[in-house]
C-alpha cells in the first residue's frame, strides 16, 4: 500500500532532524519511532498514532478518528486519524506530540 508522501513530509518537518525519532517502513506505510517504539506513522492517507490503552477512548472522541484495525483485530492503544482531519498544522502537531510522548514513556528497546 502506498502512503501519502506529503503527510510524511509534514511529519518530518514537525519532528526535525537530529532528534530521537527514526523512520522505518512498516505496515505498508512509514513509521516514526522514538527509541525503537512506534509513535506515529502514515498508512495510505491516514495518520497512525500510538496513544496507549488508557487514552484510546479520549482519542476516539476527537474528529476524524477510528480504531486501528489492520488484521481484523482492533488494536487498543492505536488509532487512525483521517487525512482530511489533518489539514491544519496545529492538529497534526498535537497528534504527533501525543504519539511521541507515549512512545517516549516506554523503556528504550
Amino acid at each position: 500500500m502506498a502512503y501519502d508522501e506529503g503527510l510524511a513530509q509534514r511529519i518530518r518537518e514537525r519532528v526535525g532532524e537530529g532528534t530521537d525519532i527514526t523512520e522505518k517502513r512498516m505496515f505498508g506505510g512509514l513509521a516514526f519511532l522514538v527509541h525503537g517504539h512506534m509513535a506515529v506513522g502514515v498508512s495510505g492517507d491516514d495518520l497512525m498514532v500510538r496513544v496507549g490503552p488508557d487514552s484510546t477512548d479520549a482519542a476516539l472522541a476527537r474528529p476524524g478518528t477510528r480504531i486501528f484495525d489492520m488484521t481484523g483485530r482492533p488494536m487498543r492503544g492505536w488509532i487512525l486519524v483521517a487525512g482530511d482531519a489533518l489539514t491544519q498544522d496545529e492538529v497534526l502537531g498535537a497528534w504527533i506530540d501525543e504519539g511521541r510522548a507515549f512512545a517516549a514513556s516506554l523503556p528504550p528497546k
